[in-house]
């Protein structure tokens, strides 16, 4: 009996991404809750960096999994990390080439899977990821990523994480990642969590009508479907 071959999730994200390739507006910056958003969960953020590693950000090391084209590595730019103790690590190649085009020469953008990533064990003081879990829809992979991602932190750095806790009916190529997931996936971190971004068919709604009814709504915490989270390494 020929046994079926083995489960390819980076070649499964890749296929999944390219069936949703035409929905890529939706997230185009200048869209008014798309930017609500973004300036939504740069505020917490930064409250994050301030009481987790204080202002002296150009003297961390950080890999970012899963970096797109480059915008979150932008942002760390802006807010003082150094362009050479910043590494992005994406799956896909098209988006691959945009970061190297967008982020400085100093900045390393490697091209693959994250999890057989060439990164010194104990060589971040951060690695963060935005929405890739969501994307990954096998248990194991998820693990062996969570388990790459511990091995690049020294001692004492973290774990930043920002994605979203619930299942989307609408969009079957991605599913939530409830905080006990989190948990379970970094065993020995110490984790704190906070809810952000209110949630993106009700910020689309509420800006058809007036920005002003997204502040508003975005007031109420459990109307924000995405948790950051701040997972440290203990020393």
């Amino acid at each position: 009996m020929t046994l079926p071959p083995p489960h390819d999730e980076p070649a499964a994200v890749r296929e999944r991404y390219a069936r949703r390739a035409g929905l890529a507006g939706r997230y185009h910056p200048l869209r008014p809750e798309v930017l609500l958003a973004r300036q939504q969960r740069e505020r917490a953020l930064c409250a994050l960096l301030r009481e987790h590693v204080g202002f002296n950000l150009a003297a961390l090391r950080a890999t970012e999994v899963g970096c797109g084209s480059g915008d979150n590595l932008l942002e760390l730019l802006r807010l003082g990390f150094s362009p050479a103790h910043l590494r992005g690590i994406e799956l896909l190649a098209e988006r691959h080439a945009q970061a190297r085009a967008r982020l400085p020469a100093a900045t390393q953008v490697l091209l693959g899977d994250a999890s057989r990533a060439e990164v010194p064990p104990a060589s971040q003081d951060i690695v963060f990821q935005s929405t890739v879990f969501s994307s990954l829809l096998d248990d194991a992979f998820q693990q062996r990523l969570a388990d790459a991602m511990w091995r690049w932190l020294r001692p004492g750095g973290a774990v930043l994480w920002y994605d979203f806790a619930f299942d989307n009916p609408a969009n079957r190529d991605v599913r939530g990642v409830p905080l006990a997931r989190v948990r379970a996936l970094f065993p020995h971190g110490r984790l704190s969590a906070r809810r952000v971004t209110l949630a993106p068919p009700l910020a689309r709604l509420a800006c058809r009508v007036h920005p002003a009814l997204h502040r508003l709504l975005d007031a109420v915490p459990w109307l924000r479907t995405h948790r950051l989270c701040w997972i440290a390494k203990p020393e």
